[in-house]
């Protein structure tokens, strides 16, 4: 990509360049308007006196992927831990606005938080399996949530460790320990976990940021596979990942949102200068 800009006589020049993916093909034609999975209304967050999110307004799409790219603490990560209320579990946060979850304020004070992390799974940076068995983990979800049957949570597992590109990498060692696969597989089987529950919403912070380039790139390849059942919202600070893997892409500066469009826009035609700047490695 190559971005060029007058401004005053001068032309600037990208320092770095992101190379996009040439689009997949799709069935039909231009594919319809994604309905909307989630709405951010006005959303601002405060860690006591100090402002970490700024009347953020924006809309996930369904069944897609968006991604939350910036510098290092710009609030993507808080951003995304909005969605499933896991800031509810640092002290001293105060939250302005609503999150929409179909017709459901994620913020209202009636709302089951276990409930709703059922809804809104989430994979974290590092991979955190249980020191448990394989099994053990995948049923987990189901298990607090009340499925007392083991075959039904046998089944459960499967299905998810299949969704997630694992059983047949594990599924004649589902009595060994989580801890003794790889890196890579780890991360994966924390995915299914996730999906044992059947969620909506699929949270991703830096899931890849830990894994070596083979076991990004099954992740990479899995996200894509996923976002015909799930929506999927990710963080990375890997710029070229979120080109390769999303559809819809935000940019956040210092607690802002700077711009959301579709990736190849914002990669290619960024409408704001300080996108530009930050794509083109200009700070960041």
């Amino acid at each position: 990509m190559q971005i060029v800009r007058e401004t005053g006589g001068r032309v600037a020049t990208p320092a770095v360049r992101i190379s996009l993916p040439p689009p997949r093909p799709r069935a039909g034609g231009t594919p319809p308007v994604p309905e909307i999975a989630a709405r951010i209304e006005a959303l601002s967050l405060y860690y006591g006196d100090k402002q970490a999110l700024n009347a953020i307004t924006m809309s996930i799409p369904r069944h897609r992927v968006t991604a939350f790219i910036g510098p290092s603490g710009c609030g993507k990560t808080t951003l995304l831990r909005c969605l499933n209320r896991m800031n509810d579990l640092v002290e001293d946060v105060r939250i302005e606005g609503r999150i929409m979850l179909g017709d459901v304020d994620v913020q209202g004070p009636g709302v089951d938080v276990t409930s709703l992390r059922k809804r809104v799974g989430m994979v974290f940076q590092k991979s955190t399996p249980f020191p448990k068995s394989i099994f053990d983990n995948v049923a987990y979800g189901p298990r607090v949530l009340g499925t007392r049957d083991r075959g039904t949570r046998e089944a459960t597992g499967e299905r998810s460790l299949k969704a997630a590109a694992l059983w047949h990498e594990v599924k004649d060692r589902m009595q060994e320990s989580a801890l003794r696969l790889s890196g890579g597989q780890q991360q994966r089987l924390c995915i299914a976990r996730a999906l044992a529950v059947e969620p909506e919403v699929l949270l991703m912070d830096e899931p890849c940021s830990a894994l070596d380039p083979i076991a990004t790139a099954k992740v990479e390849e899995l996200i894509d596979d996923l976002k015909t059942k799930f929506t999927i919202v990710i963080v990375t600070h890997n710029m070229q990942q979120a080109a390769r893997v999303s559809d819809h892409t935000g940019f956040l500066l210092l607690g802002e949102l700077i711009e959301f469009d579709e990736t190849a826009r914002l990669f290619t035609t960024p409408t704001d200068r300080r996108t530009e700047d930050y794509i083109t490695g200009r700070f960041g």
